[in-house]
């Protein structure tokens, strides 16, 4: 398998950088498979042609109104199983069994869950609002994270002020950024607030490094230089607006029995930093308000300055589409957050369509030059099983995730750091990085995840070992691969469905033809289909989305 990476690295770099010519037009079926691809974590076929008879608007405003599938529920069945003794076998070899219960709340509603784009779209913002179980407190107690998820489902269709400030609020958050528990300045011990919090919420959460226009290019000075957003004693002042906070109860010290991740923490007025605080653009919060007052204040100085438009628009295409937006194509969202149909800044929704469904986004391959993304690791495994239709017998998908996360670098929540898994500024030396592009996602891919990915799909596909990639402590998973066996002695047409269920049509004709020359021979239909998957799913046509 590693001949395979240097030409397949290769093949990615030409992929993300020019056109494909020989890309078919999308039709109905791939546009809809397409969009199944960026808007859920990977479809079946029935369920693409569903969503193509459907339409893409009608389904999107349709997944807008499905009932949030919640994270903390299966923690909840968990931990009552757990307390009922259900798990005392597995207790005697694992003491720490509930620091995978979020992991397994995880995979199951990934799976399962019927609001897939709120679940697609809580992913996204998952990897810009950044918390991570890299910090074993936050691995300690089972809710830290799945409750934080839940958070991020909740304001996914909302307001991205909400957001904003859940987040702020949220003691995931305040642990990992260490502003829970951030005490009021005391000069006598030469100890003043923490400033992580403050500078994470402009420099990655909001308006970002540089000021923009509102396409997301860089303004710049008479000099030609770029014009920060903020400076230290920005920083300095909103570090005291983050003061007073910990978690919800009687008492702003921290002790074992106080710990509650499932409320926003509360503010405790005494220990929160007195006085007046100037923010962002000259704006002052004037003495004597309460510290919740502040903290609103604050979270609307952020939310109504210029940058957040453009800054918050391109990271969610990136997530979702493509690497290399236009400006034009970020301007436009840009517009859309800041109210210009709906009359509402901010509004979620408004900006979730108008980033799946711009022209640019819907374009025809062929048409649209530096476009695509390559897709994470993490996804690239998880869309292969919904693709599959993996499932288990007694209906709950009990995956910890551990063994994919040896093997991809990546999981939900595991970021190494605030910086998320990548910068989304990366780009690659080479091609991409001489053509000027952005290729965020190559910075945790690399001859390793490559092939540790393709190896995993091997073992589930050709040696028909499921479980070494859907391992998990309770139950087997198992995968049907009814929607193609049908086509097993008719490579064209079964070429034809695995292309509109993985590639949407983008396909190339040389990677049809390498595919249906190796599965020519083999006389088993049944391996002549796993065969033809897992070449499909190994090929640079599906590592990258265009």
């Amino acid at each position: 398998m590693g001949a395979m990476t240097r030409p397949l690295t290769l093949a990615l770099l030409l992929l993300v950088c020019v056109p494909l010519a020989e890309a078919a037009r999308l039709k109905g079926d791939e546009a809809a498979s397409r969009l199944a691809s960026r808007a859920t974590f990977g479809m079946p076929y029935e369920a693409i042609l569903d969503m193509a008879d459907t339409g893409e608007r009608r389904w999107l405003r349709q997944q807008f109104k499905t009932p949030m599938s919640s994270h903390d529920a299966i923690v909840d069945e968990l931990v009552a199983l757990q307390n009922a003794g259900l798990f005392d076998e597995l207790l005697e070899n694992n003491n720490n069994l509930d620091r995978v219960y979020r992991r397994l709340a995880w995979w199951h509603t990934t799976m399962t869950a019927e609001d897939q784009l709120r679940q697609r779209v809580a992913f996204a913002l998952s990897e810009i609002f950044v918390v991570s179980d890299n910090l074993v407190v936050l691995q300690d107690y089972p809710y830290a994270l799945s409750n934080y998820y839940d958070m991020l489902l909740t304001h996914a269709f909302g307001n991205y002020r909400d957001l904003l400030l859940a987040v702020t609020l949220h003691p995931t958050m305040g642990v990992y950024l260490s502003h829970l528990g951030n005490a009021r300045s005391n000069p006598d011990a030469n100890t003043f607030p923490d400033e992580n919090y403050a500078r994470e919420v402009m420099q990655l959460f909001s308006i970002g490094l540089f000021e923009l226009n509102e396409d997301g290019t860089e303004k710049l000075d008479k000099d030609g230089q770029p014009i920060p957003t903020y400076d230290n004693t920005d920083i300095e002042e909103f570090a005291k607006i983050f003061t007073g906070l910990s978690f919800a109860g009687s008492n702003f010290q921290i002790r074992r029995n106080t710990v509650n991740f499932r409320e926003p923490m509360q503010m405790y007025d005494a220990f929160h930093e007195p006085g007046k605080k100037t923010l962002l653009q000259g704006e002052v919060v004037p003495a004597g308000q309460s510290g919740l007052e502040d903290v609103e204040q604050a979270i609307d100085n952020l939310f109504n300055h210029p940058n957040v438009g453009p800054f918050f628009s391109k990271l969610l295409i990136q997530r979702l589409v493509m690497s290399n937006p236009s400006p034009a194509y970020v301007s436009r969202v840009a517009a859309a957050f800041n109210g210009e149909d709906t009359g509402v800044r901010g509004d979620m929704q408004a900006v979730i369509e108008a980033v799946l469904l711009d022209k640019e986004a819907r374009a025809e391959p062929d048409k649209r030059g530096q476009a695509g993304k390559l897709r994470e690791p993490l996804l690239r495994v998880v869309a292969a099983l919904r693709q599959l239709k993996v499932f288990s017998p007694d209906g709950f998908y009990a995956n910890t995730g551990l063994i994919i996360q040896e093997n991809t670098q990546q999981h939900a929540l595991s970021a190494p750091s605030v910086f998320n898994f990548y910068l989304p500024s990366h780009s690659p030396v080479g091609a991409i990085a001489d053509a000027g592009l952005v290729a965020p996602e190559f910075q945790i891919t690399n001859s390793s995840t490559i092939v540790t990915v393709s190896n995993m799909l091997e073992a589930a596909l050709i040696g028909d070992v499921a479980n070494d990639l859907f391992r998990a402590p309770f139950t087997a998973a198992e995968y049907d691969l009814s929607d193609f066996m049908p086509l097993a002695k008719k490579p064209k047409k079964l070429l034809k469905r695995i292309d509109l269920v993985m590639t949407y049509g983008t396909m190339s004709g040389k990677t049809r033809n390498h595919i249906r020359s190796t599965i020519g021979p083999i006389d088993d239909p049944d391996l002549r289909v796993r065969l033809a998957l897992f070449l499909a799913y190994f090929s640079p046509d599906y590592a990258v989305e265009l």
